[in-house]
Parts: C-alpha cells; sequence; structure tokens
C-alpha cells in the first residue's frame, strides 16, 4: 500500500479532504482521545477498530487495515467458509486466506459518541490494498444506486420509521456455559405491559428512558421527530424526518448501534429482532417512507405538476417497479429467519405483494392525496435487522427500473389481505431463491455480490435447517 492511499486512488472529494482538517482540529479541540472507524457488513452491524486520536491522521491518508474475514460471517459470526483452504467455496478469490482489506473513513460522517469516554465515531468504505472497492462493501452499493438515480436528475428522499423492543436487563447470560456462537440470549422483563397503543399513561412509564435515548439523538444529529409506544409490551417506535441519498442508511446504522450501546449502559436491553420470542411479543417492522426529488427544480416529483391528487407518472411507474421487484427485493429488506414470521393476516405487516390508497395493510402504502410535497410511498415490507445500505438500494435499483421501462402499477387492492395478488415469500430461504435469478438486481448490485449475500445468508438457513428447535422437541419428543 502507497504512503497516501486515499490521495493515490483518488477516494475522497475535494468536500471530505476539507471536512478531514476539520474533524482533526476538533478532535484536538475538544480533547476526543479515540476514533471509533466502523463499516456496516453483510447484515448492517457496525465492525471496526478504535484508533489512538493520534493515529486519525495517519488513518486520513493510508485507510486503515482490518481482516477480510469479517465480510464472511453469519449472524452467529462464525466464518461460513473455510478461508484457508483453496477452492473452499468462497466464490471470490481476493478474500483466500483471509488478508486484510482497507476501512477508508468518510470525514462527513464524523460524530462525538457522548456515551463514551472522549470517543469519535467514523463510517468507512472497504478498499482492496490496489484502490479497487470491495464488492460486499454494502454502502457502496446504495451510493452507486443513489448516482444512478442522479444520473436522471433525481435525489433519493426517504424517511424512517423503527419500531424495537426496549426491556430491563435482568441476567445477561455471562456465565462461561452460556458463551457460544451465538450464545445465550439474555433474560428481561417488559418496561410495559402493552396493547395500550400510543396511550400517554403507556408512554409516560418509559419516558425516563426514552428522553436519555432522545437526547443521545439530538446530540448525535439525528433527525429526530417523534418517539412513540408501540402496541406489543414494551415495544417503541422512533420516527425521523426525511434525508437524501445514503444519509438515511448512516443515520440508521448510528440509531440502532447508539441505542444498544446506551441500553446496556443503564441496565436495559434495546432489540431490534422482528419477532422476539417473549410472551405476546407483536412484530416490529421498518416502515420506510420515499420519494424522489427533481434535482432542477427541487419539487416532489412524485406530485403531479398539475396539483391533482394522487402519484404523478413517474411516481406511478417507480411504485410499479418496487411490486414488480419486491420478490427479488425482499431478502435485502427482510434478510433474517425470523423476519418472515412477520408477514400474517390482519396483522398490520404486509403477506402480499400489493398497494393501496393510505392502508396500512397493504406492502405499499400511497400517501398522495395530501399536499404536494407530502406525496409518498411507504413500503411496510422491511425489518429493523435490515442492512439500512442494502433495503435502501433494494428500493432505488427496482424503482427506478419501473421508470426506465413505464411500467404501470395494477390497481389498489381495498382489502390487501384477501386481495388476488402474489403473496410475498414465507421463509428466507424462499426469498433468497428469488434474488439469486434476478436479472435486474445481479446487473445493477453486480452478481459478484449477490454470490456473495447469498453464499452468507444461505450456510445461515443450513444451520437454522439442522438446529432442533424447541417447537421440534414439543412436538414430536413425546409423541413418539
Amino acid at each position: 500500500m502507497s504512503a497516501d492511499f486515499i490521495a493515490d486512488h483518488g477516494l475522497w472529494s475535494d468536500e471530505q479532504r476539507r471536512l478531514a482538517g476539520e474533524v482533526l482540529a476538533r478532535v484536538e479541540a475538544e480533547g476526543i482521545e479515540t476514533i471509533r472507524l466502523v463499516f456496516a457488513d453483510m447484515h448492517g452491524i457496525p465492525r471496526g477498530k478504535t484508533l489512538l486520536a493520534a493515529s486519525l491522521k495517519g488513518a486520513f491518508e493510508d485507510g486503515c487495515a482490518i481482516t477480510s474475514t469479517l465480510l464472511l460471517k453469519d449472524t452467529a459470526h462464525r466464518t461460513v467458509v473455510p478461508v484457508f483452504a483453496a477452492g473452499a467455496g468462497i466464490g471470490n478469490a481476493d478474500l483466500q486466506g483471509g488478508g486484510d482489506v482497507v476501512m477508508v473513513p468518510d470525514p462527513a460522517t464524523f460524530k462525538v459518541l457522548g456515551w463514551a469516554n472522549r470517543a469519535g465515531w467514523v463510517l468507512c468504505d472497504l478498499y482492496h490494498h490496489d484502490g479497487r472497492p470491495v464488492v460486499a462493501s454494502t454502502r457502496r452499493l446504495a451510493r452507486e444506486a443513489a448516482g444512478r438515480l442522479a444520473e436522471r436528475g433525481f435525489e433519493y428522499v426517504s424517511g424512517l420509521e423503527v419500531e424495537f423492543y426496549l426491556t430491563k436487563l435482568e441476567d445477561a447470560s455471562l456465565a462461561p456455559e452460556q458463551a457460544g456462537q451465538p450464545p445465550a440470549p439474555p433474560r428481561v422483563s417488559l418496561l410495559h405491559r402493552g396493547y395500550n397503543y400510543l396511550t400517554e399513561q403507556r408512554y409516560d412509564q418509559i419516558e425516563p428512558m426514552v428522553e436519555i435515548l432522545r437526547g443521545h439523538c439530538l446530540a448525535l444529529g439525528l433527525p429526530l421527530h417523534s418517539m412513540e409506544v408501540e402496541f406489543g409490551p414494551s415495544q417503541c417506535e422512533f420516527v425521523f424526518k426525511t434525508g437524501t441519498g445514503i444519509g438515511p442508511a448512516d443515520d440508521m446504522v448510528l440509531f440502532r448501534s447508539m441505542v444498544k450501546q446506551v441500553a446496556r449502559r443503564h441496565g436495559w436491553h434495546a432489540s431490534f429482532m422482528c419477532r422476539p420470542q417473549l410472551p405476546e411479543a407483536m412484530a416490529s417492522g421498518w416502515h420506510l417512507h420515499q420519494s424522489l426529488r427533481d434535482t432542477k427544480t427541487g419539487t416532489n416529483a412524485f406530485a403531479p405538476q398539475d396539483g391533482a391528487p394522487g402519484l404523478s407518472t413517474l411516481g406511478r411507474q417507480f411504485l410499479a417497479g418496487l411490486l414488480a421487484g419486491a420478490m427479488a427485493a425482499a431478502p435485502l429488506s427482510t434478510p433474517t429467519i425470523n423476519g418472515y414470521k412477520r408477514y400474517r393476516p390482519n396483522s398490520l405487516a404486509p403477506d402480499r405483494i400489493a398497494w393501496g390508497q393510505d392502508n396500512r395493510g397493504a406492502m405499499l402504502r400511497v400517501l398522495a392525496n395530501g399536499a404536494a410535497k407530502l406525496r409518498r410511498i411507504e413500503n411496510r415490507v422491511g425489518e429493523p435487522a435490515a442492512n439500512p445500505y442494502l433495503y435502501l438500494a433494494s428500493q432505488m435499483v427496482t424503482g427506478l427500473a419501473g421508470i426506465e421501462r413505464g411500467l404501470e402499477p395494477p390497481a389498489p387492492v381495498e382489502s390487501p389481505y384477501a386481495a388476488n395478488v402474489e403473496t410475498l415469500p414465507r421463509t428466507l430461504e424462499a426469498a433468497l431463491g428469488h434474488l439469486d435469478a434476478s436479472t435486474l438486481l445481479r446487473e445493477k448490485l453486480g452478481s459478484d455480490f449477490v454470490d456473495h449475500f447469498l453464499l452468507i445468508k444461505r450456510a445461515e438457513v443450513e444451520r437454522y435447517n439442522q438446529a432442533v428447535t424447541d417447537w421440534e422437541q414439543r412436538e414430536y419428543f413425546d409423541l413418539f
């Protein structure tokens, strides 16, 4: 690797170079002592290294080396293939042998972590030593998808609604025999008993904890709009204002990381798992509100120019693209085995591929009868554990394909759980098959990436299929 890796390979813009100088000055002025360099892995989990502040200048020149096996981990943190055996099925020769790749910090993402001791935080992109981007660098995929929209004169606009469970940590399960891959889950108790949806009384019970999270959101510059008590016991929802490009994905990575770390430091447990195995638990979703902004006029491209109700022609084409690509995109919006247990009738989660006018039972809820600037499509398909970059990239890619192909959506549904339309995949295993067969996603995300993603997720599915579950033990052990 050359002495000035970032400059030699042209990996920063002029603006990033300017911001790097500002970050170094701020680190010195504020007495920041450590810097966490992180990247989002295939699952959207932040991984990285913590540098002493004096080492940040070097990282802003050369990047920071990190082992490539982190790109081959499943959700139990197991490396899914034997990296030291030639031809062992990795599929990407660059990762053979478990050598290093280079984390290149993006100074625009620098934050100070208020809950940690004089700690800074920076998101990174991954490159090989010759300057090539790493195939499995998911942030890059979202940025490239946004770039294709920009070439057409549009800016992707999205806002996040994120549900999660906030509970009291009773037992962290830290006995040596409880370690493993995966380890024993923690034991928790509720902060409220649920079902009093959006009642002030329930909100007041969790307000002391939510207030701490709110303060950290604002300190980090996250565009928080509201905090809500959800339907399930100890279930919360945080809603964010809209952002552009990959900004909301960056925000989601930081938000989930902050919530889990702050919760643990205060004796709570936060989980973005879709459907926890807790009595009476309700599934959590990640509802993604999205539209396109015309970069020439600054107006919402989903709104008809004459002010008529409904979506513009372009908005309808984007909608049709989301519908057409929903099956193949499902593993990117719902990447866990658990997430598919959310798709149930009459549950405020979708179970089939349809759209409706302001209908929360439909996969795509179209909000297009109000002010022009608020016309948008809410996709209710995602789970809060999704990799944010892959979720947003899947929307940008399939929506743009609808525009480029001039697709027209079918009629809206009024009874989304009874509509005679295609159902969403019922399992991750089935969804991966649709992704595998998708010409569109292979073309736009790259077949090398799709194959890498399939390798990781199919290993996870295979491990699940080989495990004996509590359900099987109850069903068969005594009966037979």
